[in-house]
């Protein structure tokens, strides 16, 4: 099942005198239960996207489907029912609420959906047993380390059970120890509860926890590769393979 179909989105910055084309006729499609990174060096465009499929910003022109719903023409409340209810966010600093326990911050998404009393316990008890997160439920975010406030993210993103998980670079802010555990989490995630993933990164070593990687360059689509059966060391190097072919273009993207 497509639950994600992106069709010829461009997207200008500027004016007719001075006009930058962030996206140029990007097309791809995301199958339930995928788990997608998008790879490419700084001003690829990579980010532009991410901003559009989450509806931060609108495309100039082309289609963007989430399931059978064309969310480039969502507005007003219907868009904010949307982003509330069939997109979870985790980005590279956080977010996390500095005055709210991890507890709080994760149950702070489920309110919001009017969802309350046993089954948001059940839901907040699930998440963190599965996540790994149960022993600092009751911490603020300024006593966690950043792999434990990225996994309370990470927790406050599935929780509403939406339909597509969007992650921006979210090992960025990570040393290697934590960014690791963060992603054998988010790769369970994937496979346990089926959770549909479309993650922005510039590393090829958490781009090698998904099951494709699309590479962007110039804001168009460079090429695109898929795990299958390879294990994740032979998946790192393809990706490898794929960078080095971009070449100069990627030496600040690794």
């Amino acid at each position: 099942m497509k639950i994600l179909k992106v069709l010829n989105i461009e997207k200008y910055y500027g004016n007719k005198s001075s006009l930058t084309k962030a996206l140029n006729d990007i097309c791809f499609e995301v199958e339930k239960g995928e788990f997608v990174a998008i790879m490419g060096a700084s001003g690829s465009g990579k980010t532009t996207l991410l901003n559009c499929l989450s509806t931060i910003d609108k495309v100039t022109s082309g289609t963007i489907l989430v399931g059978d719903k064309d969310i480039t023409k969502l507005k007003g409340k219907e868009l904010n029912r949307f982003r509330r209810e069939e997109l979870g966010f985790i980005f590279q600093d956080f977010n996390l609420l500095d005055t709210l326990t991890a507890y709080e911050n994760i149950a702070l998404a489920l309110t919001i959906q009017a969802i309350k009393g046993k089954e948001l316990e059940k839901r907040i008890e699930k998440i963190s047993q599965e996540l790994n997160i149960v022993d600092i439920l009751k911490k603020y975010p300024y006593q966690l380390s950043g792999g434990q406030k990225q996994r309370v993210a990470a927790a406050r993103a599935m929780i509403t059970e939406p339909k597509i998980i969007l992650a921006d670079e979210p090992t960025g802010a990570l040393d290697s120890k934590s960014a690791k555990m963060l992603l054998e989490k988010l790769d369970y995630l994937n496979q346990e509860r089926k959770a549909t993933i479309l993650m922005v990164t510039h590393d090829a070593f958490t781009a090698s926890y998904t099951n494709r990687v699309i590479f962007i360059k110039d804001g168009k689509i460079f090429h695109e590769i898929y795990r299958g059966e390879s294990s994740r060391k032979e998946f790192f190097d393809k990706i490898i393979d794929v960078v080095t072919l971009l070449g100069g273009d990627y030496s600040d993207a690794l």
